[in-house]
């Protein structure tokens, strides 16, 4: 097994494959949603019921984060990795045999275990590799390809409907899993060397876990990365009822308006990498939290005043893009001063994203499969909470000491 040696310089390989596993969530849950009506009238389910497939696939990628994470800082990034690929392509196959909407949300779950492997390995990986301002513009890239995923998933999902079915895009994600293990066995090299391996089996990784959650800092951008991803997962399932049922736009319009909003979401995700580096962390993520409560408070008028189109696609739109400037400083804050724990850092940075998304998905669909109220509640109590844990715990924590890196960035 090839192990990046300490102090080499990144190849652009490597990093463009630490960013596209991260194509695992987003392609995951927004290939489909053009489709999800079609999907929901075909298998004779509940507008709830298929909405649990949303949430099945949030749960396993919450759940497999925490496994994933701390047995890749015991036994290497690679060989989970691989693992993990390759059971996210079986599984997405067994999507697209599923007989019934029951069927389908335990492979949704299956798909998402196997695909949180590579979204945990990725962020840790890149804690291996970078450091420093080169760690945040990693992080800022890593939302900027999510926002890219989120364009072309709903997009992609929009134009294969012409000529196939739900079950197409399933084959599809099938053999995306494919390509990308094909790719991680031509391009990933081992990260993590054997002597910086945890060690010390289930006791470690408790006292990881213990270690992390009695951060102040780490806590609160945890708390606040999960919140903010509530309000966006609550956007990811309801939009689709709310633009397709209660607006009267077909599947590729609703492909349209999503990719406009994921195209933001793409650009402030860039500009918050930049200007946490070089401003402030802690003020870009403020910024981040104002525009997402701008958002969300639209959406919650457009509930109450019937408002037009025009306004819940602005407020889709400014919700996104504050999500996205909060993605890089709370990733760096929860992430860069813990190198020696980076997988089970992550891990537990990405059980509160997808945790508390599968909590906030359903909820959406509680009052109407198209009303956009429930949708407006939930976002602005997820934003609120958000703006609650900045002033109570990232607002007033202090930076801990970082130990010295290993790896050159």
């Amino acid at each position: 097994m090839t192990e990046t040696p300490p102090g080499r310089r990144v190849g652009p390989a490597l990093a463009l494959l630490l960013m596209l596993l991260t194509v695992f969530g987003p392609l995951s849950m927004d290939l489909y949603l053009p489709v999800l009506p079609a999907l929901t009238a075909e298998l004779g389910a509940t507008t709830s019921a298929a909405q649990l497939t949303l949430t099945a696939c949030l749960v396993g990628l919450a759940v497999g984060q925490v496994v994933a994470g701390p047995l890749s800082d015991r036994f290497g990034r690679r060989v989970p990795l691989f693992a993990g690929i390759a059971a996210y392509a079986a599984a997405s196959v067994l999507c697209a045999l599923s007989p019934t909407v029951e069927t389908l949300v335990l492979a949704r779950l299956v798909q998402g275990l196997a695909g949180a492997v590579g979204i945990v390995i990725a962020q840790a990986a890149g804690r291996d590799v970078y450091e420093g301002g080169a760690l945040i513009r990693f992080y800022g890239r890593l939302t900027v390809l999510g926002g890219l995923a989120a364009v072309v998933g709903p997009v992609v999902g929009g134009q294969l409907a012409r000529v196939t079915d739900w079950r197409g895009l399933f084959v599809f994600l099938a053999a995306v899993g494919v390509v990308l293990l094909a790719v991680t066995a031509a391009v990933f090299r081992e990260t993590l060397p054997a002597e910086r391996r945890a060690r010390g089996g289930m006791r470690r990784t408790v006292r990881d876990f213990r270690v992390l959650l009695s951060d102040r800092l780490f806590v609160g951008a945890v708390l606040i990365s999960g919140l903010a991803h509530a309000a966006l997962f609550a956007y990811l399932s309801g939009a689709t009822y709310i633009l397709q049922g209660g607006y009267g736009l077909s599947p590729q319009g609703y492909s349209a308006a999503f990719g406009a909003n994921s195209a933001g979401f793409m650009v402030f995700g860039y500009i918050a990498g930049r200007t946490a580096e070089r401003v402030s962390e802690r003020g870009t993520l403020a910024a981040g939290l104002a525009v997402s409560a701008a958002g969300a408070l639209g959406l919650l008028a457009t509930g109450l005043f019937a408002l037009p189109l025009a306004a819940v696609v602005a407020s889709l739109f400014a919700l996104a893009c504050g999500v996205a400037l909060t993605a890089p400083p709370t990733t760096s804050l929860a992430l860069a001063h813990h190198p020696e724990r980076a997988g089970t850092a992550s891990s537990v940075l990405g059980l509160a994203r997808f945790g508390f998304g599968g909590v906030a998905a359903p909820v959406v669909g509680l009052g109407g499969a198209q009303a956009v109220l429930p949708l407006g509640v939930v976002t602005v109590v997820s934003i609120a909470l958000a703006v609650c844990v900045q002033a109570a715990l990232v607002g007033r924590a202090s930076r801990p000491q970082a130990p010295a890196a290993p790896v050159a960035g």
